[in-house]
This record gives structure tokens, sequence and C-alpha cells, in this order.
């Protein structure tokens, strides 16, 4: 039976039918599915969705307990401070990228001569990469935006080296938003920025081949997580966590990813993070044989392949890490303007602050403007999202960067 009920009547074990909105007010979300915890329905009301459909044939119903059995999975250990969270204020993006660019280039560097040892033949040690680490995190906690969206800027040169620190950004972030404890964020910002370490075994000619891979190619890139692993295992400073997520970062839930096709509950907590990220990364950066997607682009597109690909709850708390139009996607608002996000907001998912600067009603740049869209009493808003080619916008770069 279906039943339209306010927000506040929303409760675990209810089986979601429909969201009453249009996409663009809810562009990451998928219906039809058990809600399994709070974090779900907080990503609901975030969105400024008031009412949904619910079955009840298909789950709990307005009036109905809740089951002891509905309690969240990911049981994340005791809260702690995040690496540096303790000592680190929260900066601006502006205040932020500066140290931001130093932390990105000496972590590429760290990570190019850590690939450079393993090419060598020589033992892989994971003590410089922890110093680099805690640097990392400490910029992620005063302000994930920056490093992350920074991270994100790479050449064909540097993608390799530049992708382990996004997604090292990335899995810090994502620690966060689940909670996890001190040595546990630690951890998954290790696996991060190991886990592609596989690859300097694969020739840089197919590595970055501009064109389709030949199926005798596409196997031997993906033979990059055996040698990773096996590259750390010699090592042998690596983690048993670090070891999983390289070894284990292109599992998917429906059992159709590599190197063991590992389903679900098989694939632990950090694979399901690094799965994520590293996804996140890819599709949004530029490559020999492809330009990168905008970044709620790509958070959209990720949302249709959650369910066979991604562990849901885990993706969920990744768009509110993040957030639904991320820094630097390109954004329509409601009076015309395209303008690009420059930083999120800690009220609403939906309202971040823009830099407007673009008329499509003229077809010319305007004056930039910055919104804070939390500001503007519902009188400006984003409306959707667009390609920057679209609109001959070559280099939309400069319109976030400070």
């Amino acid at each position: 039976m279906l039943k339209k009920i306010a927000i506040s009547d929303l409760k675990q074990g209810m089986y979601l039918h429909k969201l009453c909105g249009s996409w663009t007010q809810h562009p990451f979300w998928r219906s039809k599915f058990v809600i399994k915890d709070e974090n779900e329905i907080g990503l609901i009301r975030d969105s400024g969705i008031t009412e949904v459909w619910i079955d009840a044939s298909q789950g709990l119903d307005v009036a109905a307990p809740l089951p002891v059995a509905a309690v969240p999975e990911i049981k994340a250990a005791p809260a702690q401070a995040a690496p540096h969270a303790a000592r680190e204020k929260a900066a601006s993006l502006g205040d932020e990228l500066a140290r931001a660019t130093r932390i990105c280039a000496e972590a590429k560097d760290a990570v190019n001569a850590m690939f450079q040892e393993a090419r060598m033949g020589k033992a892989i040690s994971t003590e410089i990469a922890s110093a680099m680490v805690e640097k990392l995190s400490a910029s992620v906690t005063r302000n994930p935006g920056a490093l992350i969206s920074l991270a994100r800027l790479k050449t064909a040169d540097d993608y390799t080296y530049m992708h382990s620190v996004a997604v090292c950004a990335l899995m810090l972030a994502l620690s966060n938003q689940l909670g996890l404890d001190a040595a546990q964020t630690r951890e998954a910002g290790m696996a991060g920025l190991m886990h592609d370490l596989g690859k300097a075994m694969i020739p840089l000619e197919v590595l970055n081949k501009p064109g389709k891979l030949t199926e005798a190619e596409f196997t031997l890139v993906k033979s990059h997580s055996e040698h990773g692993h096996r590259l750390l295992v010699e090592g042998g400073t690596a983690s048993e966590v670090v070891l999983d997520v390289c070894l284990h970062h292109h599992e998917k839930m429906d059992g159709t990813g590599y190197p063991h096709g590992l389903k679900d509950e098989q694939i632990t907590l950090y694979a399901k993070m690094g799965a994520v990220c590293d996804v996140y990364d890819a599709i949004t950066s530029n490559r020999p044989y492809k330009a990168g997607w905008d970044p709620a682009e790509s958070v959209r597109k990720m949302t249709e392949w959650c369910d066979g690909h991604f562990d849901k709850r885990v993706f969920q708390a990744f768009v509110k890490s993040i957030g639904i139009y991320p820094t630097g996607s390109l954004v329509l608002l409601a009076s015309g303007r395209l303008a690009v996000v420059v930083e999120q907001s800690k009220q609403s998912l939906l309202m971040p602050c823009v830099r407007a600067f673009y008329s499509t009603k003229s077809r010319m740049y305007v004056q930039p403007e910055l919104i804070q869209l939390t500001n503007t009493g519902g009188k400006e808003k984003i409306v959707g999202i667009e390609e920057p080619a679209h609109w001959g916008i070559k280099d939309l770069n400069q319109f976030w960067l400070p």
C-alpha cells in the first residue's frame, strides 16, 4: 500500500517508493529501497524534501515499531578526534589553497619516488608515506574542498601520482564523515595513497594509451592490484588495511569486480571506501583518452551505478563529504546565470557558496559575484548542472580558484 508521509515520519525499515519533488531537489538520490539508517533519512532532509511516498507492503508502516535489526551496519570505533582535528582550525578555501598547493606538490613527489623505487625493484616502505598522510589529513581537516579540488587538476604526465594523492584526500574526508577514529582515518588515508602502487609495474604506453585498450592490454592493467599487493607485502611495513585496499579497490558489490569477484559483505569497509574514491577521482580527471566529467555530473552518474558497483551507505556518506555539487562544479542558477561552486555550506548540501560569472540570457560574461546561496532567502538557487563546453567556457578553474 502506497502512502504519502512527512519526512518527520520517515523511519528505518520503511520502503521508500518515491521522493516528492523534481530531480533538481535531489539529484543524487534513487528511489525504491528500504531505509536502513538515519544517515539516509538525513540526506533526504538535507536535500529539502518534505514529503515522500512509502510502500507499506514492502516495509514498515507509519505506526509500526522499529525492529532492533534495523540498526546501522557500519560500526565505527568510538568517536575520537581525527588526525590533527584537535589542533587544526577550519579555514576558508582561499586561505587553505596556498598550503594545499604545497602539500599536493610534496605528496606527488613522494608518490613519484615510491613508484620509481618499485620500478627499480627496491623494497617499498610506508614510513615516508605515513608522514605525508599526516600533512594531507591536516589540510583536509582545515578545508577538505581545497586539497580535493586541487588534486583533481592533473596533467597527463602526473595523473598516476596525483590520482593517489586525490584518493588519499577523499578517503580522509570520507573517514571523517563515517565517524572513524584517528587510527582508522590514518589507515584509510594511507590506503588511498598506496592503492595504485602496482601501476608502477604497468608499461606507461599502456597506462596512457589514448585509444581503447585491447583485451590483452586491459588484462595487463587489471593486474596492477595484485602487483601492488605483492610489492607492499615484500616491503613488510604495510598494514592489513593498506594491503586489502590495494588488492580489492576494484571489487564491486555485485561480484563483477576484480581480482577475486568478491560480493557485498565479502568486501571490507575500507575497500568499499576505496572503490568509491578511486572511481570519483578517475572520472573527474582529464586523461589522454577523455576529458574529465564535471564533479556534480560525476556524482549523478555514480548514483546510477550505485546498485551494482558501490555500497549505498558508503556512497551516501561520500556525497555528504564532498557535496552534491562539489567544488568546481558548473551550475545554472534560477536567475539564468552560470556559476561555479566555490565552497560547501554546512547548512545545506543543495546551497553551496558559488561564484556567478556568465549570463545565459545575454550569452556573455558578467562581473563575477560571490553568492552564499543560504543567505538569499530562496531568491537564488541551483536549478541544474551545465557542461562548460556547451557555453564555450575553456578554463572553468579560473572562476573558482581565488
